[in-house]
């Protein structure tokens, strides 16, 4: 299960603003924008960063988001190892099938494939 795409997420405090000092420092453009979480980038770009306030449906804000095609198996090959889901494998209304997981470092990560 390859990973397709990783995307760093900032927690932050004021969602407009932040949007607005990333693209007028950085250039880009908002790519996606759930009201609570907005991903900016260039199209068709792979560079990506994600701006969060709070998670809307988990308990706590991931610090990356990382993208495969087989979450399912992602999920199994976590919970084989020992690792803590934070987050259980869900369905999301916007599209994804997703979980979290915290690593021995102690980094919650977003683990995810679209189509779910």
């Amino acid at each position: 299960m390859p990973l397709s795409r990783a995307v760093p997420i900032l927690t932050v405090a004021d969602l407009r603003a932040a949007v607005e000092t990333y693209r007028s420092v950085l250039g880009v453009e908002v790519l996606m924008d759930h009201g609570w979480i907005v991903t900016l980038g260039t199209p068709g770009g792979s560079a990506q960063i994600s701006l969060m306030t709070t998670d809307e449906t988990a308990p706590v804000t991931p610090t990356a988001s990382l993208q495969v095609d087989d979450v399912d198996a992602a999920h199994e090959q976590a919970v084989a190892a020992g690792l803590e889901i934070v987050h259980p494998l869900t369905d999301e209304p916007w599209g994804v099938r997703r979980f979290f997981l915290r690593d021995a470092a102690g980094n919650v990560v977003n683990v995810l494939s679209h189509g779910g």
